[in-house]
């Protein structure tokens, strides 16, 4: 071998050398680590219960439970950072690894009394609150997922690492708000005090995925970083507490994957179906107003405001059907006839077609089935009674168009489904209405017709230019 091929073999020995040892002290997770005595001495004071950290619990369970209550994001994430939850966890992981039990023990009483703390406070809160209609963030820690499971481990590994550094930095606070403990014990407080058993086990089961998967990252990453084994728990012992985590694992698990599939099934038939929808049901002179899936059923059901469409062509929609992955749903279209002017007349029109329509569909009913012959005479009674009762819509959208000079032209109607009688705007507007515009309109419409529920269709037309010169 000559000079040349040496130096070459040198030269490519030193740059493996230099890359093995950038990616070392790139991931070097033992960096800036404290002492193993440090990071016993932590552990230990994580077990002591005393005055300061429980007034910080329930203060912190408070808050939460306020921000779950009004449904602040914010102050939930502020209720997260200054709740002392996350410190016991990672000292029941680190006290598996290193086999101590009677850390575990005390860590275990800590964790336990911080929990029943937590619960005491959130209920009592929940029991003299005037606020009792679950809000969104209550809702969304209920039905826990496989996501979740992966987000306590994350946080769990992130958590460790973050306590057993020299510099603590910001890790600690952002785990908390990943990983998200008091929120969902807050939650179960609420269904407690409200006697509403889905929230109760629902955001306690994900409280308990939070708390055992951190709990096991911590453990994997305290043998990572080589901590001693205190040997204070016998072999025999190890076995059983292995043999416990397994189950509990697992058992805790399966119902987070359950879900989890459940989830994405959902997420991926809306997706189907909104595809389907948007992409199909574009008709110049009619629109989606509502649809539906009825997953027991298999079947997708479209409400369409506007000239009808023929039964030909909902018969070729049916058929498009397996082209967005909906294989063995059928459709069910209902059509609601609307003639578009501007002479005001719309809505009458639109509220005679919605009737005629329902009518129509009875009679269908009851040629069908002789045995429904008196229940559907009863409903068509009472759509005949509701007819005569109708307010009147056309004088409501003249002066809808007077008051409001952002409406250019507008048509109304009542309308019926399974949740009863609201009403249907058509507005012709140059631009899109904001949410402070439509929420006036609405209050004005709900005080003239008495009715609660109001939904407003926006058909956005341009001014012609002679118009607007005119004007100007």
């Amino acid at each position: 071998m000559d000079k040349r091929e040496q130096d070459t073999i040198e030269g490519i020995k030193e740059t493996r050398s230099g890359i093995r040892k950038y990616f070392h002290d790139v991931f070097n997770i033992r960096d800036d680590m404290m002492s193993y005595e440090e990071i016993d001495e932590m552990m230990e004071e994580n077990t002591v219960i005393h005055g300061a950290n429980m007034w910080i619990l329930m203060m912190a369970a408070l808050i939460a439970s306020i921000g779950l209550n009004v449904n602040s994001t914010a102050v939930i994430i502020g209720a997260m950072l200054i709740s002392p939850l996350m410190s016991g966890i990672i000292t029941m992981g680190y006290s598996l690894a290193v086999r101590d039990l009677p850390l575990l023990k005390k860590s275990l009483i800590r964790f336990g009394t911080q929990v029943a703390i937590s619960l005491a406070a959130s209920t009592l809160y929940f029991l003299i609150s005037p606020l009792e209609t679950p809000t969104s963030e209550m809702i969304a820690r209920t039905s826990p997922t496989l996501w979740d499971v992966l987000i306590a481990l994350f946080g769990g590994i992130a958590g460790m690492i973050g306590n057993t550094r020299q510099k603590k930095g910001n890790v600690i606070p952002g785990v908390a708000i990943a990983t998200a403990l008091m929120p969902p014990l807050c939650t179960a407080g609420y269904g407690i005090a409200t006697l509403q058993p889905q929230f109760l086990f629902g955001a306690f089961y994900l409280f308990l995925i939070n708390t055992l998967f951190i709990m096991l990252s911590s453990a994997f990453i305290a043998l990572i970083l080589g901590a001693p084994r205190h040997k204070f728990i016998s072999p025999k012992q190890q076995k059983r507490i292995n043999r416990a985590i397994i189950l509990i694992t697992v058992i805790t698990i399966i119902p987070s994957v359950y879900i989890g599939m459940v989830t994405v099934r959902d997420s991926v038939m809306e997706r189907n179906v909104s595809s389907y929808l948007s992409e199909e049901f574009s008709f110049p002179d009619a629109q989606v107003v509502q649809s539906n899936v009825n997953k027991q059923e298999k079947e997708i059901a479209v409400s369409l405001v506007g000239t009808p469409i023929s039964e030909d062509a909902v018969a070729a929609l049916e058929k498009e059907l397996p082209k967005y992955n909906l294989e063995g749903y059928s459709l069910r279209v209902t059509q609601n006839s609307m003639i578009e002017d501007t002479t005001g007349e719309d809505a009458d029109k639109i509220t005679i077609a919605v009737q005629e329509n329902r009518i129509s569909e009875l009679q269908k009913e009851l040629e069908e089935s002789q045995g429904q012959v008196e229940t559907l005479e009863k409903e068509l009674k009472g759509f005949e009674t509701a007819q005569n009762q109708v307010t009147d819509c056309q004088m409501l959208a003249q002066k809808a168009q007077t008051i409001f000079t952002e409406i250019k032209a507008c048509s109304c109607g009542i309308m019926s489904d399974t949740e009863g009688d609201y009403v249907m705007v058509v507005a012709e507007v140059p631009e899109p209405l904001s949410e402070e515009e439509q929420s006036t309109i609405t209050r004005w419409i709900q005080t003239e017709t008495g009715l609660e529920r109001v939904e407003i269709l926006q058909k956005e037309v341009k001014e012609d230019i002679d118009t607007a010169m005119t004007q100007n």
